[in-house]
């Protein structure tokens, strides 16, 4: 029998200690890593507009529509951004974007893009839709190729329509080099010869004229097609030699010169910014030269002589293979009759249709409208228009106008309200890009017919888009008001997806009333009940709701962002939506052109979905969605998340409140774009957009929409 152990056991070993794993360092959000850079990111938008003019999918006319647009956006581009980026350059600057880069980098890196989407450009044109419009017996004809029935009848026409307005500019000491016009084509024609003076030729400047039609059709007896067209600048290039009788021609070359056109004023020394920008406007024609477009063939000794003369080197210069400012060839477009090639046509839905004999007012005080352009009509805002200026219960008319056209329908009704003795007032912006001459002859008509305008708050340009109507009711004086992302403009409305609201919410009323007193008298911020405002309320409370979500995310709740909008590249908006991803908060984002925001970055904003889409319509509206159920917030809002929006400008956005219809707009506005598989393209860590694959389901947010909400 065995006897017990009488030995004490050894101690238990105690556990090894538990290592914590070091907290990883705080994200520096300020790092440029995190960041893309704007110009670049325009320019990527460009490129997604070029990819839809080789879509297969896209009709034929269409595609050559998006090649066009994609040509005059990188007039816009170069005329602005690029203009600003090489005033900052040539004064020094080393002050750095949110991306790290200098002025001088960035002109660098511009310039590189700019060249490989011009030659992308040229390759769509020649490789792809001029082919593909011969195959469909729709001929641009090049004048090598003309025939002697077309060589004849140019021949009349040139000497008929264009010889007289034609003036070439012979240079010598007498004629020096002439000023070129902003955007405006030319020709350098090299000479051989002596002329009746015994003058040597030399080179000749060429103006191709503004007041004739860059594409020409030919009649059809002569080409024996119905779609058969020659180029304006051709016609001159063939019959350069009757220009200079007794010269010999060694070669005529197309050249183009964009210049800078942002307009500057002094607004705190001008008495009044209308005749200052009138006084302006003629400089944008001659201003500092930023681009030079020469054809493929040029010599380069024609070349560097024409940079030479307008202060540009070989990094401004770009080459093109075919017509310089290929913009010109959308003329063509309406000129062809061939329905089978273009978007089917639509009848947009009309959502405040009402009963014969009742009137918009009364439609509008049964509910909220919410309107969705350009698949519903724009109507129901010109109705409010037409009948406010003609009914006599209406008492007053207030408007902003930034984008609208001289002759739009709108102006016509504030000038017959303003006939009718109503107090109209106009928020008139005059700085509105490559508006300001519109707006001020607009501006010109509606004084002239009585009404008050203002042109807004000097140093802060009116973007918001406002329009109030006050009317003598049973209960006393009712405001029918209609807030937009888009502006007053009935041809944008047919062709920019934009939301819009007319209500009599008393609140809204209120705060709409509040910002036209401010826009048009002096006073203290007001006090909004509703409405968010830039540059006082709106930056604060977006960074505001984006901070909830993030907190409720870091308690372990449901939290949501959804946003879209045209640009995002704002520091501040960027920074708390890199705080939300961090503390959970899923956030997806629909930005349509520049994005300085980094998704998809480990441990930053790896929770944070980003695409853009390009489709038929142009995405214009600006949509702010927070939160679920009861705590969910959905603005609209005339404001990109930009600074310039933010802080430099009088914006507004406004809450949509009715239930039925907040989701009618997370739905038409949202949800559907974040499913679309057709014109999507999503924004990966490494800067590059990739076009979202259908897969098994195809889905297009604007033909759903289309099918939704047009008529027919």
């Amino acid at each position: 029998m065995t006897q017990p152990s009488t030995e004490t056991p050894p101690p238990p070993i105690p556990p090894a200690p538990v290592q914590e794993e070091p907290e990883p360092p705080p994200v520096n959000l300020d790092s440029p890593d995190l960041y893309f850079n704007r110009e670049l990111g325009q320019l990527d938008f460009n490129r997604r507009v070029l990819a839809m003019a080789s879509d297969p999918d896209v009709p034929l006319l269409e595609r050559l529509r998006f090649l066009t647009i994609c040509s005059s956006n990188l007039d816009e581009f170069f005329e602005i951004r690029v203009a600003g980026l090489k005033q900052r350059a040539q004064a020094g600057s080393e002050k750095r974007g949110l991306d790290g880069r200098s002025p001088a980098e960035v002109l660098a890196d511009v310039g590189q893009g700019v060249r490989e989407l011009v030659r992308d450009q040229y390759r769509v044109l020649n490789e792809i839709l001029l082919p593909a419009l011969a195959a469909e017996k729709i001929h641009v004809h090049r004048r090598d190729l003309w025939t002697d029935a077309q060589k004849e009848w140019v021949a009349e026409y040139f000497e008929r329509d264009v010889l007289p307005v034609l003036t070439p500019v012979a240079l010598d000491p007498a004629h020096p080099f002439p000023r070129i016009l902003n955007k405006a084509l030319h020709f350098a024609v090299w000479l051989d010869g002596s002329d009746a003076f015994g003058r040597p030729a030399g080179l000749a400047i060429v103006p191709v004229p503004r007041c004739l039609p860059r594409v020409l059709q030919l009649p059809r007896k002569i080409s024996g097609g119905q779609h058969d067209f020659v180029l304006l600048s051709s016609v001159i290039h063939a019959h350069m030699d009757r220009l200079f009788p007794g010269m010999e021609v060694r070669g005529a070359h197309q050249f183009r010169v964009t210049r800078n056109s942002d307009l500057w004023v002094d607004e705190e020394e001008v008495e009044d910014i209308l005749d200052a920008l009138r006084g302006e406007l003629p400089s944008r024609r001659y201003s500092d030269a930023v681009r030079l477009e020469v054809a493929a063939n040029c010599p380069e000794s024609t070349v560097r002589f024409l940079a030479r003369q307008v202060d540009l080197t070989e990094t401004d210069l770009v080459r093109v293979d075919g017509p310089v400012n290929m913009h010109r060839l959308s003329s063509l477009i309406g000129n062809v009759d061939r329905p089978d090639l273009k978007w089917a046509p639509y009848v947009p839905g009309n959502p405040a249709r009402r009963a014969q004999g009742t009137t918009i007012f009364e439609r509008i005080t049964d509910g909220d409208v919410l309107l969705h352009h350009p698949f519903e009509s724009f109507s129901p805002v010109m109705d409010l228009l037409y009948e406010a200026a003609r009914d006599p219960q209406v008492l007053a008319i207030k408007q902003t106008l930034y984008r609208t056209g001289v002759n739009s329908p709108v102006v016509k009704a504030l000038i017959e309200a303003a006939q009718a003795g109503k107090e109209v007032t106009a928020v008139v912006e005059l700085r509105a890009r490559f508006d300001e001459a519109a707006n001020i002859e607009l501006a010109t008509r509606l004084q002239e017919a009585g009404a008050s305008v203002v042109y807004g708050i000097v140093g802060y340009k009116c973007h918001a888009k406002l329009l109030m109507v006050v009317r003598r009711e049973r209960g006393g004086l009712q405001r029918y008001c209609h807030l937009g992302t888009g502006n007053y403009h009935s041809t944008t409305a047919r062709l920019y997806t934009d939301f819009g609201l007319m209500t009599t919410d008393p609140t809204i009323g209120r705060d709409v009333h509040r910002v036209f007193m401010q826009l048009t008298s002096v006073g203290e911020a007001p006090e909004l009940d509703e409405l968010l405002q830039s540059p006082f309320s709106l930056l604060p409370t977006m960074v505001e709701l984006i901070e909830g979500e993030a907190e409720r995310a870091r308690t372990g709740k449901k939290a949501r962002i959804q946003a879209r909008m045209n640009q995002l590249t704002d520091d501040k908006i960027i920074k708390a939506l890199y705080e939300a991803s961090q503390a959970g908060v899923r956030i997806d984002l629909l930005v349509r052109g520049a994005c300085c925001l980094r998704p998809g970055v480990p441990g930053v904003s790896d929770n944070i979905r980003l695409r853009s889409v390009v489709g038929r319509f142009l995405e214009h509206s600006r949509v702010y969605r927070f939160g679920y159920g009861k705590r969910e917030r959905v603005y609209c809002s005339s404001a990109d998340w930009m600074p310039r929006n933010l802080r430099r400008r009088v914006e507004v956005a406004f809450p949509v409140k009715v239930l039925a219809l907040r989701r009618r707009v997370c739905s038409e506005g949202l949800h559907l774009y974040f499913k679309d598989t057709t014109g999507s393209w999503e924004l990966h860590e490494d800067g590059r957009y990739r076009r979202v694959e259908p897969g098994k389901r195809v889905s297009s947010a604007q033909a759903g929409l289309l099918t939704r909400l047009a008529e027919s």
